[in-house]
């Protein structure tokens, strides 16, 4: 036999498990060299092993080469040995009429899948995809070559009859003239269903292909629950809607150390047998549903529910459509706050009942208790004023309508359309700051942090490493052109395409066609706006309060801080407090019936743009007060009360998209009028410098684009003695934001009397 072939059919997991060996973490002690800490790392879907020590690698042959110390010729003599052993599994009679009992031959079979995974790159692919861990679970998979070669013989085709891994459907091979069988479940990956002795009785398949007969499949006369039997023992089971969804589950060591766990099959698969198998666990507590976020999910556990009065019965609410999906977009830790925080089914008409006390009790005078709950807090009326005054107690001063819309545009990432926002403000403004502190408050397992972004490098991400995720780019001025566009790109179509050179199995280079799919929301810092005019028109862009007023809050609170006057417990309560109250938001489409009366004023840059943005906010708005909004066909509707909070949150950055002078720069300006008074005083930069305390740096960058954008002009004097500036263009801002703010509040007026 070729040594290729031998390499091909005979996994490195085989090998191990021939020597008795573990991985711990993929990793073993290397039995080349005297090794007191594992170095030798086995990577068992690639066959091959490193060294990271001596430096020691190979594959499969090489393996047993080493440790049984023998010559390549042996080695191979070895690996063939081991090979003709498995192949003998599934042709092996040993019980009348030359066929195996039906659990033999499906456990010998499902050994055959186990490596068939290993050999197969796109079910490796697929089960990556559905971030699986085939190390930690028993998965199989079906290439539809388990009846061939040295395989095949008539006691193998019967049983396979048998048990429908085979079909006969009269077919007739025209080359050989041998009879041809339909293969079941083909291109599939497997799992095992067992018996109360823990025996394979059946499979469930799943298509890892498009397929026009389905994308699920069961053997006939489908018997047994995956993954097993619960233990005798049990005092808390999980029941899922699937059985992807259980196996996720399984790969959390904490789940499965705490909790037993069985797969339904499907909303109406909670059979007789895994009802049976509840009712005889004699000290179980509490049974907790983990079924689909969607209608026919919910209205399964609802009837389910009934089935088991005598038992505690919670369900888990989860912020995606199922487990799996949840755990591929998150990390893992989310399910375990998730599932302490579950809800008890039967206790929720109580909890309803208590709320309408807690508030009739509050409307009679008397003082208002702090919620303990999230689901109380995000049922206040005030929600989005006590929101912002947790944001003040995580560590953000002042900037409160800011600090509110970065908060908004942030928790956009769990819905489909996400916003981003550009914070704008000199050096030192604490603009990297507040986006830090608002990152602080998102789930972190949901947050990235990126200081720089290289040319190429969005592109190199997963296909969905970037879905349902926050960035945070904490200077956007040191990005380069090729790194925007990608953004650019991102931000507009939540998708980027790119033909890259890969190379073959033979070395040869070939194209192919990469996607990262980008559904994440971001927040980036930079202390030149009008450099980003591309990017600053798909985001909210916002100024850092930079005004006496506000420096002085922040230094009041850097002293209490470093005197000890804040206490640091209430702040680190506040900021885990938030992320739970995110954890708890759950997704909606948001209908707002109100959009077609709603307009902006014309003085405003790129309208089109702004507008689409000033519904999302409203959307946002909506979407953070959902406990408190009707659901209606799926979708939560927009009140007027959503309309006006979203306005008062978003008016600076309205604003500012009115303004041609960025943020930073209209500071300056308007503190510039307020020192000279009036249009006819010139000025020089040595007393604006010393007034307003500016570096000489920061002054010049104001000095030359208020030239440029003919603002100020020069009045006189020489470069050696100092020029002499004019304000050429006395513009009245306040009467601006006068006239927008009534334009706004007008139209809501309106609509309040229309209603």
């Amino acid at each position: 036999m070729e040594i290729s072939l031998i390499k091909q059919r005979l996994s490195l997991s085989e090998v191990l498990k021939h020597y008795n060996l573990q991985p711990k973490n993929k990793m073993l002690h290397c039995f080349y060299h005297e090794d007191k800490t594992a170095s030798l790392q086995v990577n068992v879907e690639k066959n091959f092993y490193k060294c990271h020590s001596c430096g020691k690698t190979g594959d499969v042959i090489q393996f047993i080469e080493d440790f049984e110390k023998l010559s390549k010729h042996e080695a191979i003599v070895k690996a063939q040995s081991l090979m003709s052993s498995e192949m003998s599994i599934l042709k092996n009679p040993t019980t009348k009429n030359n066929r195996l009992s039906d659990t033999d031959f499906l456990e010998n079979t499902f050994s055959y899948f186990r490596k068939a995974l290993y050999c197969s790159n796109p079910a490796k692919q697929y089960i990556e995809k559905r971030n699986l861990d085939n190390s930690i679970l028993e998965i199989g998979y079906n290439s539809g070559q388990f009846h061939h070669g040295e395989r095949k013989s008539e006691e193998l085709i019967s049983n396979a009859l048998e048990v429908g891994l085979l079909q006969d459907k009269g077919l007739i091979n025209n080359r050989t003239g041998e009879k041809g069988y339909s293969i079941f479940a083909n291109k599939c990956i497997a799992f095992p269903l067992k018996n109360k002795s823990g025996e394979i009785v059946s499979f469930y398949f799943r298509a890892i292909v498009e397929n026009k007969n389905g994308k699920h499949f069961y053997l006939k006369n489908r018997s047994g629950i995956y993954p097993g039997y619960p233990k005798s023992d049990t005092k808390k089971l999980i029941l899922t809607e699937a059985i992807i969804d259980c196996a996720s589950l399984l790969q959390i060591k904490e789940i499965r150390d705490n909790y037993s766990l069985i797969s339904c099959f499907g909303t109406n698969g909670l059979n007789e047998e895994i009802l049976s198998a509840i009712k005889e666990l004699q000290e179980l507590e509490e049974i907790i549903f983990c079924f689909d976020q969607d209608d026919a999910g919910k209205k399964a556990v609802k009837k389910y529910a009934e089935e088991f009065r005598n038992y505690k019965i919670s369900t888990v609410e989860l912020p995606n459509k199922d487990i799996n999906e949840t755990l591929q977009l998150h990390d893992e830790t989310i399910f375990i706050e998730l599932l302490n925080s579950r809800k008890d089914i039967f206790l929720s008409s109580e909890n309803k009942i208590k709320v309408t006390v807690e508030k009739s009790v509050q409307s009679a005078g008397k003082e208002k208790a702090e919620p303990k709950t999230t689901a109380d807090f995000l049922q206040q009326k005030d929600l989005l004023k006590s929101l912002n005054n947790l944001i003040e107690k995580a560590g953000i001063i002042g900037e409160e309508n800011s600090r509110l819309l970065l908060f908004l545009i942030t928790i956009s990432y769990l819905n489909k359309s996400p916003l981003h926002g550009i914070v704008q403000g000199s050096s030192g403004s604490g603009k990297t700051h507040i986006i830090s502190r608002i990152a602080d408050l998102m789930p972190q397992e949901d947050v990235l942090r990126f200081t720089r972004i290289t040319e190429s490098s969005l592109y190199n991400w997963g296909e969905f490493d970037l879905f349902q995720k926050i960035i945070i780019i904490e200077d956007l001025d040191g990005l380069k052109e090729d790194a925007l566009y990608a953004l650019r790109e991102f931000i507009s179509n939540q998708v980027l395409r790119s033909s890259v050179t890969i190379k073959d199995k033979k070395g040869n280079n070939k194209s192919s066609h990469k996607i990262v799919k980008g559904q994440f929301s971001s927040l980036s810092a930079t202390t030149k706006g009008e450099t980003y005019e591309d990017n600053m028109s798909r985001s909210f862009l916002l100024a850092v309060d930079e005004s006496k007023e506000q420096t002085q809050r922040i230094i009041h609170y850097q002293n209490q801080r470093n005197a000890g006057e804040i206490d640091r417990n209430e702040q680190n309560w506040a900021t885990n407090f938030v992320q739970k109250l995110v954890r708890n938001l759950k997704y909606y489409e948001v209908i707002n019936p109100y959009a077609t009366r709603l307009n902006l004023p014309e003085k405003v840059h790129k309208i089109r743009r702004l507008n689409d943005m000033y519904q999302a906010v409203i959307k946002q708005v909506t979407f953070i007060n959902q406990y408190q909004r009707e659901v209606k066909n799926g979708y939560l509707i927009t009140e007027i009360e959503d309309i006006e909070q979203a306005t008062e949150v978003l008016f600076e950055s309205i604003v500012l998209k009115v303004d041609e002078l960025d943020g930073s720069l209209r500071q300056f300006f308007e503190k510039l009028k307020k020192f000279i008074k009036s249009p006819e005083k010139d000025f020089m930069q040595r007393e604006i410098r010393q007034e307003f305390n500016l570096s000489k740096t920061q002054l010049q960058r104001y000095i030359n684009t208020l030239l440029e954008l003919e603002y100020i002009k020069q009045a006189g004097g020489f470069n050696n003695t100092g020029i002499r500036y004019k304000v050429s263009y006395w513009d009245n801002y306040q009467k601006l934001r006068a006239e927008i703010k009534e334009y706004l509040l007008k139209q809501i007026k309106e609509l309040k009397s229309n209603k």
